[in-house]
Parts: structure tokens; sequence; C-alpha cells
């Protein structure tokens, strides 16, 4: 006889293996069909001989720019109305950036509808061939994490594999496309939460991962996706190094603060005049073709500024790593990039996050050690400017992410220069720290135990026997707001408590409202907390078991639920459980019941 564990092993063996064979055949098809779509429409129809990763210095030396620069803003139109329509038409969860939907996919159904990968890919390649700011690997990810539900269904696993299938094919999909395995492998485990690791998720992303990166590079060749001339560094430039990891943690923060407004912005103004959601990836591409124009006609300067913010920027990564670009334009080309990386996929644009963070990274960092090489050329000379272009990449997008390990090993990968270890470590450390929870994936979570793939692990008859009144946390305890209280205090008590929501109730403890640190962003002055609160709130009573709480918060995403009891038909607040209280409760009558039974 087999046993069931068996079973399921060469289940999830099988899965991997699947999933490693779907993401390198899924990574050839989409980045050929990018490849395709760029020359006919940036080379062919606009004229644009656009510099491409992997050249030699040689080669890529004879790059040239577009002679009608105007043709540029039919063209990125054009792509967005495309995207656009697939997008909204067939399938709005492939819109922005794939990556934060495949995790969302791991934390929430651990599903993704079977025409994703598709639409995905169509979606992407309009956008990213006709100019617009995005990237090839987020794409990628979600098309494996697709295929890997796929698969998931077809074999009937049960949700724990399921969502591992996913994770896996987030791994595969980034891995395979950069060429760089072992990175993508870790970024499967590290990538879905801000503080945590999903362990399981390992081994199989480093078969899938492997098998992927096989089947890709057998027909695109095994080179690291960077070609690198000659590249050093020396102790002495260690503190410099820890110095960039600052200052890309500041350009990073800026470049999530932009983002998300932007997203906001054409949220905001889609849903106040009812317009067309297929045009919204529209309004995007054409600021951004205006914006491009208006740079490519001051001067040359501000021309190659222009064309390093459109597309995947690649090609200007190369550059800079050849140290072909020069100090003025290294310095702008992160503000626009963010720019129009803010304007493609906040507007809806189909596209990854990945390569323009890497490509902001990557100027920033160059700026950085050009600017040291005229200060102190005798520490850092001029062969060390690539150096810091390529810790500029890890450190910022390592930090923006919360993905520190995968980055660094990943992006090592890509220039295939593991020298550059240790000054790396030194930049991303730092970066990591300063962001401290921000994150360009708005659907990462903390910790597995607010993930609901991990719900499964709470024996559910032990959480339905203990009512919410044996695990809360009573009001007196508990701090509160009052709907007086002016938005500026709320700093105040998170700074005191080190928490980041907070109940509002009257005088008398009648629950009016929530407040979190997010719904009260730009608000540090005297308007009262009432402005700002959550009045649509999720409640329980003292006698509620956690199961059904535990349930609620899940289903709506939430990490607090007061407790309440109604008299007068007025909510009575009487304590707030969070989710640690349900995890102390669980634990602690689950070690009763076992002491019982022992």
């Amino acid at each position: 006889m087999v046993s069931a564990e068996v079973i399921l092993f060469r289940k999830t063996i099988g899965l991997s293996i699947l999933i490693g064979i779907i993401s390198g055949f899924g990574a050839l098809l989409f980045f050929e069909g990018i490849k395709f779509a760029n020359q006919i429409i940036m080379g062919d129809i606009w004229g644009y001989r656009y510099p491409v990763d992997g050249m030699s210095a040689e080669m890529i030396a004879s790059w040239s720019p577009p002679v009608n620069i105007w043709m540029f803003l039919p063209i990125i139109c054009l792509g967005a109305l495309a995207s656009g329509f697939l997008v909204y038409r067939f399938a709005p969860e492939a819109e922005g950036h794939g990556t934060d939907a495949a995790i969302a996919a791991f934390h929430t159904t651990g599903r993704i509808r079977r025409r994703i990968p598709v639409i995905k890919a169509l979606a992407s390649i309009c956008t990213i061939a006709t100019g617009g700011s995005a990237g090839r690997e987020g794409p990628t990810a979600q098309i494996a994490a697709g295929f890997g539900s796929i698969a998931a269904d077809i074999l009937k696993l049960p949700d724990k594999e399921r969502r591992i299938a996913i994770a896996a094919g987030i791994g595969a999909g980034i891995g395979t496309i950069f060429k760089a395995p072992l990175g993508g492998a870790i970024l499967a485990a590290e990538i879905l939460y801000l503080r945590d690791f999903e362990s399981d998720a390992i081994v199989p992303a480093f078969l899938s991962s492997i098998i992927g990166y096989g089947i890709f590079g057998y027909f695109e060749g095994y080179e690291p996706i960077f070609a690198k001339g000659d590249l050093s560094w020396s102790v002495p430039e260690i503190p410099l190094f820890v110095l960039l990891g600052i200052v890309c943690a500041i350009v990073g923060i800026g470049y999530l603060e932009i983002f998300q407004r932007s997203r906001v912005f054409f949220r905001d103004i889609w849903i106040k005049y009812n317009l067309p959601i297929y045009l919204k990836p529209v309004m995007g591409a054409a600021c951004i073709g205006v914006l491009v124009i208006v740079l490519a006609s001051l001067s040359h300067e501000t021309f190659l500024i222009a064309l390093g913010s459109i597309g995947s920027g690649y090609g200007f990564i190369q550059l800079t790593v050849y140290n072909m670009l020069p100090l003025s334009v290294l310095l702008f080309i992160p503000l626009v990039r963010i720019l129009t990386t803010s304007l493609t996929i906040g507007s809806g644009g189909s596209g990854g996050v990945f390569a323009p963070g890497l490509t902001i990274g990557a100027a920033t960092g160059g700026a950085f050690g050009m600017v040291m090489h005229i200060l102190i050329p005798h520490i850092v000379p001029l062969g060390s400017v690539p150096v810091f272009a390529i810790c500029g990449m890890i450190s910022l997008f390592g930090g923006i992410s919360h993905s520190p390990i995968a980055c660094l090993i990943m992006i090592i990968e890509m220039v295939g220069d593991f020298s550059l270890f240790v000054p790396a470590m030194g930049a991303v450390a730092v970066s990591v720290i300063l962001v401290g929870n921000r994150t360009i994936y708005g659907s990462q979570i903390s910790n597995k135990t607010l993930s609901g793939a991990h719900r499964g692990e709470y024996d559910s008859h032990v959480l339905q026997v203990i009512p919410a009144k044996d695990a809360m946390t009573p009001v007196e305890r508990v701090v509160t707001l009052t709907p007086e209280d002016p938005c500026s205090k709320i700093l105040t008590l998170v700074e005191e408590s080190t928490h980041y929501g907070f109940p509002v109730i009257t005088p008398d403890n009648v629950l009016v409202g929530f407040v979190t640190l997010k719904d009260s962003k730009g608000c540090w002055d005297n308007r009262k907390v009432s402005t700002v609160m959550m009045t649509d709130l999720v409640t329980s009573s003292p006698d509620t078991d956690l199961e059904s709480i535990l349930k609620d918060m899940i289903a709506v995403d939430i990490g607090h639920v007061p407790i309440v009891e109604i008299q007068d038909d007025l909510p009575y607040m009487v304590g707030l459980i969070t989710r640690r209280d349900i995890t102390h409760a669980y634990a602690t009558k689950a070690q009763q019941e076992c002491k019982y039974f022992l």
C-alpha cells in the first residue's frame, strides 16, 4: 500500500516539474512576442534603433534615437487602448503589475482564472512594445502562476499544495525570464510577506525554476541578461555603498509614494466622471507621450532622459553598466522613470514594476558613483561606477519589494559577477531597514498568521469553543480615540503604542468608527478624527466564537474586530480582538487539551 503522504509527494514533484516546463516555454513565447513586437513597432514603424541588454560595448554604441519623435504619441496611445480593451473586457484582474495579483491569489482564493495567462501576455506585449514603462517579469510571474493554478486543478490538489503551486509559478516565471533560477526560487518564498518566509515553497520552486531556466536558456542562451565590462571595487568603498543604500531608500520611498498616488488619482477620476474603463490606460499613455515629446525637444541630454524612461529600460541599464551615460542624464532618469511608470501602471496598463525599478536603481547608483568619482577619484575610480549602478538596482528594488535576499542573488546572477555580494549586501540591508513597511506590492502581508493560505493550520473545533470575551482585550486596556480628537493625535498614539489602528468611541463607550494610519494619511493637522474614520465596521458580540471572527477577518482582510454589546440600538464597545489575540487563545486552549489527554 502507498501512503497518502507518498502520493501527495509524487503529485507535488510532478506539479513542480510541470510548472517548470510551462514556465520555460511560456516565458520563451512571451519573450519572443515582446521582441517581435518591439522590432515591428519601435524599429520598423518608429525607426528607433534601441539599445538591448546583453549587447557588447561595440554593438550597443551603434544605437540611434528615432527621427520623428511625434510618432510616439499615437503609438503609445494605441498600445494602451489595445491593452485596456483586452484587460477590462476579458480579465480585469490582469490590470497593473502581475506579480501583485499572483501574491493576492496565494493569500486569498488560491486560484487564478484560466484565461489570465493568455490575456496578461497579450496585454503586456501591447503595453511594453509601444513604449509603456513596464517590465516583462510581472506578467511572466502571473502567467506562470496561472498555469500552476490550472495544473493544480487538473491534479485535484488540496488548497495548501495549490497555493504552493502558485508560489512556485511566481518564482519559476521570474527566475526563467531573468535567467536567474536561484534568485527566482528564493523570491517565491520571500516576496509573499513583509516579514516572513514561505519555506514550503522553496523546494518546489527550486525544481520549477531550474527546469524553466534550462528550457528558456536552450533557445535564448545561458549568458547573463546583462553583459559586464571591467567591474572593480575596493574595501575603502564599502562605507559609500552603505551610503548608497540610504540614497536608494529615499528614492525608493519617493517611487512608492508617486506610484500609489497615481493609482488613486486615476481611480478617483474614473469613478467621479464615470468614464469608459478601458480608456483609463490611454490617459496615462497620453501623458507619457506628451512628456517624452517635450523632453526630446529641449536638448540632447533631455532626449536621452526621455528615451531612458520608456519601454522596459533594459537597454539603458546596459548603457549604465558600460558607463556610457553622462551624469546629467543619470541624475534625471530616476525622476522621469518614476513618473512614466506611475502613469503606465497606475492608470491600469499591464506590465511589471521590477524592470522600471531596476532602471531607477541603476541610474541612481550610477549617478551616485559618478559623483563620488568626481569628488574622491582616489577612492572611487571610474571602473567602480558600474558597481554602484548594479548595487543601486539591488538596494532600491530589494528594499521596496521586501525581498532583499532574492533581489541580491537574482541581480548578481543577471550580471554574472558573484564578487559583488559584499558591497551589495551593505547597500540592500540599509535600504530595507529605512523603507520599513512600505511596499510596491500591496498584496504582501506581514506574516503567515495573517494569510488565508495558513487558515487551515488552526483546528476549527478549538476556535469554535472559545468565545470572544475570553480572548479579547477589555475596552479599558484598548487605546482609543474620540470623534473630536485632532488627526495629529494619531501619530502620537502610533509612536507610543506601536499600534496602527484605533477604535473611535464616545465618552460613554459607544463605538462610532475606526481609524488606521493609512486612513489618516496626509491629515497630520487639527482636523477631527471623525472626518477620516471608517464607519462601516465589522463587529462581533462577546459570545461569538473565534472561528466565526477569524472567518470575517480573512473575508475582508482586517486585523482588528471591535467587540460590542447592543443596548438601545447603540453598539457599546466592551473590547477589541486581533489576530494575535486569536493565535494566543488558540495556543492556550490547545495546550490545555493536550495536558488533559496526557
